[in-house]
């Protein structure tokens, strides 16, 4: 169990920092916190960045320095199993990452770093074990700084689940709104939300922008205690990048040249590694940078497939309405792909070659279709999901229903939550069921357009639950009896100590 003593959980509170916290040059080194991910069995990735100045470049010297670090089968970080320095620089914002080795498989450790007379807070990862009967995971994305405070990773954080998984939109790349309710009207109804914060800046497009943005959302109290609580795997969706981008190819090709967005894209990948617990850096081939995300993960009776679907996206076709538009001849097109050629090759050899009990395809947007027309005649879809890319759609589906076991699809984007079933023909809710697609809602980000997925409904019958209207998380838990997805509401986003409560909670053998 994740001690306590580690951070407080009560409203208002923050994570536990050592009393030297101020004792170095009279500023905190470990602003941001810490953070774990990309657990395996025998290993996994620790995370911190020296920050003493977060919102202005970080406030480090130019120059390498070196980081202690020191891992632990207590809390109290009294037995020591493995300690080391990793060194850094400027060159990666003195960000930290290293990667442990030789651990015990389904083990809890606890790990700190040290610089200087400064101590980071405690932070408790655990390993994978391919042989564990049960595994609990907390589905996470769309944290808008501005529209909402994060009550949902402080209820993550008292939960403690075996893994984080993280779907995109960490961050959001536009300017500073200003303070105060708002209200949108949508499908005839008027949506009201309110700006609690406001962004650091401008729309960011350059390496110093993203770094202030990340050390921005990386200061929340609530969000460091999520990472300080379980290790993470994540993936990228649009905002840390340029809202619905896909290749190389912005939302807006009118207001970016190639090369501008090329150099932006490279400037927001170096970002994202910088600040997460990942396991490989970006690697450059002249202005063609590449981030390594993709991969899976056994987490007992669970295998993961963490996807990416922008790195290698075709651009949206046909028209961009939203939140929908009528399709068109052009999403005949077999080339159109969400992951490219070589993941979607790896994917489907990791769902043919798995022995698991539970195959996990987690990824960005809604899998299952959603038909925003009750008249057939008039369908309408949202491009920038998979109703924009059918017939990848369709070899994956097919894929899963050739003797896959319990495929669960997880979705996030959407800021809204939804329960569905995938079928042979996705679009006939009466063909055969292949596989469930759960989505989160959003953690913070507002869904403008809920009315508009509340109206239609009722002509997507595959669909047994949708809440775009409350934000939060979704808890699984997969054990050898069931798959359970346990939707968490936030009762007030405005409030940084809000209650969190369950809203339904679906059991994948009750449907």
């Amino acid at each position: 169990m994740f001690s306590r003593r580690l951070f407080l959980a009560a409203a208002g509170s923050t994570l536990w920092v050592p009393a030297s916290a101020n004792a170095h040059s009279g500023h905190y080194h470990f602003t941001l916190g810490v953070a774990s991910g990309s657990p395996r069995d025998t290993s996994v990735v620790l995370w911190t960045r020296l920050a003493p100045d977060p919102l202005n470049g970080g406030g480090m010297p130019v120059g390498a320095v070196m980081v202690r670090y020191r891992v632990c089968l207590d809390d109290a970080m009294r037995r020591t199993v493995q300690e080391g320095v990793a060194m850094t620089s400027e060159a990666k914002a003195h960000s930290v990452h290293v990667t442990l080795n030789g651990l015990e498989p389904g083990r809890e450790y606890w790990y700190q770093f040290y610089f200087g007379e400064d101590e980071s807070p405690i932070g408790r990862t655990k390993t994978t074990d391919p042989k564990a009967t049960s595994a609990t995971f907390a589905i996470a994305n769309c944290q808008a700084w501005e529209t909402g405070h994060y009550a949902a990773y402080r209820d993550i954080a008292e939960w403690a689940p075996d893994c984080v998984i993280h779907l995109g939109d960490y961050i959001y790349e536009g300017g500073t709104s200003e303070l105060g309710v708002r209200r949108r009207t949508n499908a005839g109804t008027q949506i009201e939300y309110e700006v609690v914060r406001k962004h650091n800046s401008g729309e960011i497009t350059t390496l110093y922008d993203y770094r202030n943005r990340y050390a921005l959302y990386r200061s929340d109290p609530h969000l460091q205690a999520a990472h300080a609580a379980a290790p993470w795997i994540v993936s990228m969706d649009d905002h840390e990048v340029d809202n619905n981008w896909a290749g190389s190819t912005p939302q807006d090709p009118d207001k970016q040249t190639s090369l501008e967005f090329a150099v932006r894209k490279l400037a927001a990948f170096q970002a994202y590694y910088e600040h997460m617990p990942l396991e490989q850096p970006p690697t450059l081939n002249g202005l063609a940078g590449h981030l390594q995300i993709y991969g899976a993960y056994e987490f007992g009776p669970a295998r993961v497939n963490m996807l990416d679907t922008r790195q290698y996206r075709s651009d949206q076709v046909c028209g961009q309405g939203f939140p929908s538009d009528f399709p068109c001849d052009a999403l005949e097109n077999p080339a159109l792909s969400m992951t490219g050629i070589n993941q979607e090759k790896w994917l489907l050899d990791q769902l043919k070659n798995s022995d698991a009990k539970y195959n996990v395809i987690a990824q960005q947007t809604w899998f299952a279709p959603y038909r925003y027309s009750e008249n057939p005649a008039s369908r309408k879809w949202n491009m920038d999901q998979w109703d924009g890319y059918p017939l990848q759609r369709q070899r994956l589906v097919d894929a899963m229903a050739d003797e896959v076991s319990n495929p669960i699809v997880l979705s996030g984007d959407w800021h809204c939550a939804s329960a569905m079933t995938v079928h042979k023909d996705p679009e006939n809710a009466k063909s055969d069921r292949v596989a469930h697609n759960f989505a989160a809602t959003s953690i913070s980000s507002v869904c403008s357009w809920s009315p508009s997925v509340a109206q239609a409904q009722s002509a997507n019958p595959h669909v047994s639950y949708v809440n775009g209207e409350q934000r939060g998380y979704l808890r699984c838990v997969a054990d050898s009896q069931n798959w359970t997805s346990t939707y968490r509401t936030v009762a007030n986003p405005s409030d940084s100590a809000s209650k969190v409560g369950t809203d339904t909670e679906i059991r994948v053998r009750d449907i």
